[in-house]
């Protein structure tokens, strides 16, 4: 084997190796943990474990530089070190059969997680009692909806993701007869009326509800139980010239409309949505609180899940516990409304959700092995000793 080969392999097959980076899983954890009160478990996440670099900046300026390994270097690491010490190191012996079962369901339990944090989709969907949804929303995720309405029967929809629109610059979707032009973008903002603020400086929105409404930026949240609420002004631009400049936020609860090239058009800066290829209506939802209080004891929502192709048609029960799993999708009942006539359901898609479970049973199955295998060989020892 060639020498510099040889190195590499000696580095990534090297015990010392696994001890570093357990080492700095545990610095990475531990100052995660500290993070969690400022930002929040979201926060926390998508800075320290789904990234390659925990990024600071330099004093002064808001130039990011990788200051400690993150989630997905170190992890990536563990899953390489352990492979390759199964390659090169352990042999296909019945005595180490538990331990090699053991870390073969590790390795699945980092696969999982990585396809997890990289597939899985949380959502929510609200629903009153008698009515019936067909999508879920996003509740930190945003995308700006324009909607051509003309059509009595349906409504065609172009989305654009917030991440597009934060980029600036002129968009142009061949479904439009416009551009839309970024005028200033914040990531989380409060609104308020004019009317209680005379010295706000002049609104760039020139139509719909802008002009009367003042755009105040907020810092960015990363509280688990708040939500950013961003707020953009955007010029829509035909061939003949400017349509004019709207104000659009999720906090305007009302989509904006106006008429262009024969048509009429919506607006609106909304949470993102997921379509679904069924409905979910809400024939009942039920609030148990303990006796002569009002904490919530049980909650639950008695729905009827009906498929689009008409071939499900089906009640369930959906409670704390005991959530729905339909077409890769997972019910849970996660909340409500005051007046216990509006549920929230959390829809959760998540294609590695069994491999935490797979992985487990294998490293308990291992684990048992491995010491069965060293209990009889005592036994036995013992017995012939005697």
């Amino acid at each position: 084997m060639h020498p510099v080969i040889r190195q590499f392999r000696d580095f990534f097959v090297s015990l010392k190796l696994t001890v570093v980076l357990l080492a700095l899983s545990s610095i990475l954890i531990f100052w995660a943990t500290l993070a969690q009160v400022q930002l929040g478990i979201w926060g926390v996440q998508e800075k320290f474990f789904h990234t390659l670099f925990v990024l600071g900046k330099i004093p002064g300026t808001d130039l990011p530089v990788p200051v400690f390994p993150g989630g997905y270097f170190l992890g990536g690491l563990l899953l390489i070190n352990l492979l390759a010490a199964h390659i090169y190191r352990f042999r296909l012996e019945w005595k180490k059969a538990g331990i090699q079962l053991t870390h073969l369901g590790l390795i699945l339990l980092l696969l999982g997680e990585l396809v997890t944090s990289l597939l899985q989709v949380e959502s929510n969907m609200r629903i009153e009692e008698g009515g019936t949804q067909h999508y879920s929303e996003s509740y930190r995720i945003n995308e700006l909806a324009i909607l051509d309405t003309t059509n009595p029967g349906f409504n065609e929809v172009v989305a654009i993701p917030e991440a597009v629109l934060a980029d600036g610059g002129a968009i142009q979707h061949p479904k439009l007869p416009f551009q839309v032009r970024l005028k200033d973008y914040y990531p989380n903002a409060a609104l308020q009326l004019r009317e209680g603020l005379p010295n706000a400086a002049p609104s760039l929105a020139t139509v719909g509800v802008g002009p009367r409404i003042a755009v105040t930026p907020l810092r960015l949240t990363y509280k688990q139980d708040e939500r950013n609420a961003p707020a953009a002004h955007l010029e829509l631009v035909g061939p003949q010239g400017s349509l004019g400049t709207w104000l659009v936020s999720p906090i305007l609860s009302a989509p904006q409309t106006f008429d262009y090239a024969g048509r009429t058009w919506e607006i609106a800066l909304r949470f993102k949505r997921y379509y679904h290829p069924f409905n979910i209506t809400l024939l009942d939802f039920a609030h148990d609180r303990y006796p002569g209080t009002e904490i919530p004891k049980n909650f639950s929502s008695r729905i009827r899940l009906k498929t689009d192709d008409g071939r499900g048609d089906r009640e369930v029960l959906i409670f704390m516990n005991n959530p729905l799993r339909h077409a890769g999708l997972t019910f849970y009942q996660a909340s409500f409304e005051r007046g216990d006539k509006v549920s929230i359901l959390q829809v959760v898609r998540n294609p590695g959700w069994v491999v935490p479970y797979v992985s487990c049973i294998i490293m308990g199955l291992g684990l048992l092995l491995q010491f069965s295998i060293h209990l009889v060989g005592f036994i036995r020892r013992r017995a012939a000793t005697t």
